[in-house]
């Protein structure tokens, strides 16, 4: 491959890696809006049919057939569901009551998170620059947080609880992703959010238990209803951008270096703010601002120290999720 086609490669995962975090971003602010009148298990389901329906249809036959589809490692498939859902359902419902970039800012400690599970549970070797920034990141949090103060959101903690989640399934896919295809992985993934959204619509989408709390609460109890037409365009969003986003997140991991594209994820922080001004009128108090330059600057630091020390570079990506 000549430096001129390198270049070319290099530049198109770049851009996939940007449309796929606008797709993310495009999720988090759809699901954000349609919070006040749906049920979390709803919006999940409906936009878990659409993403399978499209990754069936593009995705899969784009990425080899059908057959990509067979796998032997059902369990470990079923296991890395299960901690994207729980992630999900779990950022999703801090979401609810939260800004969106405050929200989004916590979640982003999941690198470090998987810095120092890496060590834990992969034995692998992670120096003292390492271990400051993941401190320091985790300061960040504190800072954003604040507890013990009568300005403690223990939503904000929601955010934090996902990422470890979502830290364990990249642990998981590091474990099957030389055997798996990314194709594969989506499908699954997405078959596991609709049965556990599925379920927990059959539990609680007839509204028994709506009403009991605030919106955070409401969010995940409310009954199932038909959407309005006005919303069914964000619906189809939904669906669209979930699946949009996985397969050029994918690309673009395929297509360029790790240690290129995981810092272009953070785009979504600057994105997060926009659309949380513009649509929902939420500008991030000071505090914020610090705790988000300490998550964001160590998760940086961590990307480009892994560049330095020649580390396994799909280690600490942020942000390949729904």
């Amino acid at each position: 491959m000549t430096k001129q086609s390198t270049l070319n490669v290099g530049t198109l995962g770049a851009i996939s890696a940007l449309v796929a975090t606008f797709c993310f971003s495009l999720n988090d602010s759809s699901i954000k809006f349609l919070s006040g009148g749906y049920a979390l298990h709803q919006i999940v389901l409906v936009r878990s049919v659409l993403a399978l329906i499209f990754l069936l249809l593009v995705i899969v036959p784009f990425d080899g057939g059908f057959g990509v589809l067979k796998t032997k490692r059902l369990g470990m498939h079923l296991m890395r569901g299960f901690c994207v859902v729980f992630a999900n359902m779990t950022f999703f419902l801090g979401l609810s009551v939260l800004p969106l970039a405050d929200t989004v800012a916590v979640f982003f400690i999941s690198p470090l998170i998987i810095t120092a599970l890496s060590v834990l549970v992969l034995g692998e070797q992670v120096g003292p620059r390492r271990w400051i920034a993941v401190g320091a990141g985790l300061l960040g949090v504190l800072i954003m947080v604040r507890p013990g103060s009568g300005d403690f959101q223990v939503a904000l903690m929601l955010p934090f609880v996902s990422a470890f989640a979502y830290a364990s399934l990249h642990i998981l896919t590091r474990k099957i992703g030389a055997t798996e295809s990314a194709a594969t992985m989506s499908v699954y993934i997405q078959i596991t959010f609709i049965v556990v959204s599925g379920v927990i619509g059959l539990m609680l989408g007839h509204g028994q238990y709506a009403g009991q709390g605030g919106p955070m609460l409401e969010f995940l109890l409310r009954g199932w209803v038909w959407p309005a037409q006005s919303d069914l365009w964000i619906l189809f969003l939904l669906g669209f951008s979930s699946a949009l986003g996985g397969f050029f997140i994918s690309q673009a991991y395929r297509l360029a270096e790790a240690s290129v594209i995981a810092p272009l994820e953070y785009t979504a922080m600057p994105m997060a703010i926009v659309f949380g001004v513009v649509i929902f009128g939420e500008w991030p108090e000071p505090a914020s601002w610090l705790g988000m330059s300490l998550i964001i600057g160590a998760g940086l630091f961590i990307f480009w120290r892994e560049s330095r020390v020649g580390r396994p570079k799909g280690v600490a990506r942020p942000r390949t999720r729904r």
